[in-house]
C-alpha cells in the first residue's frame, strides 16, 4: 500500500488521541483506583490489643480519612474465623503460629507477614486485694483458691502462662485452682470482678490501668512473638497493608512501648 493509503489510518489515530485528551486522560493512564475512595478495614486483633489498637487507629483514621472496624477475640478463633471465610481486611495475631498456619493454607498474602511486638506475662490482681502475689509459686498457698489464664488450647498468652507454670513445677498442682478465659481480656476480667484471686496476663493489659502486678520472667514460657498480615479474604489489601505499616511506623512505636509492645533488638520493659 502507498503513502496515500495510509494517511486515513494516522487521521484516526490523531482524532482518537484527540478524544482521549477531551476526556481527560491521557494515552497509558488507567482509571483512579478505588483506593484512593475512602474505606472501611475489618481488623480481627488479639484481645491484648485492647489498649493500644483502637488509638493507632484513630490516628490512622486522622490521618488517611479512612475507618478501622476492630473485631477483638482469641488469636485462635480469630483464626478459625479466617479459615472459613470472613471478610478480614488485617489479622493482627498474638502470636507467629497462628500466621504460619494460614499461610500453609495459602489464605495470607505472604509478603505482608510482618512481626509487631514481643509480648509478656505478668500476675495480675486488685489494687485492694490483701494478697500478697510476687510470683509464680505464691500460687501454691492455701489463700489463694483461683487463678484464671487464658486457655491454652487457642490463646497464646495461655500457652505462654501454662510453659512458666510448667517451668517451675507447679502446673499439675494448680489444676484444682485454674479457670479458664477464652481470651486474655476474659482473663483479666475475672480477676477484676473478683471472681478469682489473680490472674496471668498480658503486660499490655496490666500497664496504665489500676491493680498490682509483677512481671513474669521471660525465660520461663517461649517467646511471645506478634505477628500481623493481610488474609486473601481481605476486601482492601492495599489499604491493610498501609494500617499495617502504620502500626509499626515512627508514628506507633511509642504507644506500642507505652503499652509493653516491644520489637526484637529492642530495649524490654523494666
Amino acid at each position: 500500500m502507498g503513502q496515500h493509503g495510509r494517511k486515513p489510518l494516522r487521521y484516526v489515530v490523531y482524532a482518537l488521541l484527540l478524544l482521549l485528551v477531551a476526556c481527560g486522560r491521557s494515552p497509558g493512564t488507567q482509571p483512579p483506583s478505588s483506593s484512593s475512595a475512602s474505606v472501611t478495614l475489618t481488623v480481627s486483633a488479639a484481645a491484648s490489643l485492647n489498649q493500644v489498637l483502637p488509638p493507632i487507629a484513630k490516628l490512622w483514621e486522622q490521618e488517611t480519612g479512612n475507618k478501622v472496624i476492630i473485631n477483638l477475640g482469641s488469636t485462635g478463633q480469630l483464626a478459625q474465623q479466617i479459615e472459613r471465610g470472613a471478610p478480614v481486611d488485617l489479622f493482627v495475631a498474638a502470636d507467629t503460629k497462628s500466621i504460619e498456619d494460614l499461610d500453609k493454607k495459602q489464605l495470607v498474602f505472604s509478603e505482608t507477614k510482618a512481626l509487631y511486638g514481643v509480648g509478656r506475662i505478668t500476675l495480675w490482681h486488685r489494687e485492694d486485694s490483701s494478697l500478697q502475689i510476687k510470683e509464680l509459686q505464691d500460687l501454691t498457698r492455701a489463700e489463694i483458691e483461683r487463678v484464671a489464664i487464658a486457655n491454652p488450647d487457642h490463646a497464646p498468652y495461655g500457652i505462654a502462662a501454662k510453659q512458666a507454670l510448667e517451668s517451675i513445677g507447679i502446673w499439675e498442682e494448680l489444676q484444682p485452682k485454674l479457670v479458664l478465659g477464652e481470651n486474655i481480656r476474659q482473663t483479666q476480667q475475672y480477676a477484676e470482678s473478683g471472681n478469682v484471686d489473680v490472674a496471668i496476663v498480658a503486660l499490655s493489659l496490666s500497664l496504665n490501668r489500676p491493680g498490682q502486678w509483677s512481671l513474669i520472667p521471660d525465660n520461663l514460657h517461649q517467646p511471645i512473638e506478634k505477628m500481623l498480615v493481610v488474609p486473601k479474604t481481605a476486601h482492601n489489601p492495599d489499604n491493610a497493608q498501609q494500617f499495617a505499616r502504620f502500626i509499626n511506623s515512627y508514628k506507633s512505636r511509642p504507644l506500642m512501648h507505652k503499652h509493653g509492645f516491644i520489637l526484637p533488638g529492642e530495649e524490654p520493659v523494666k
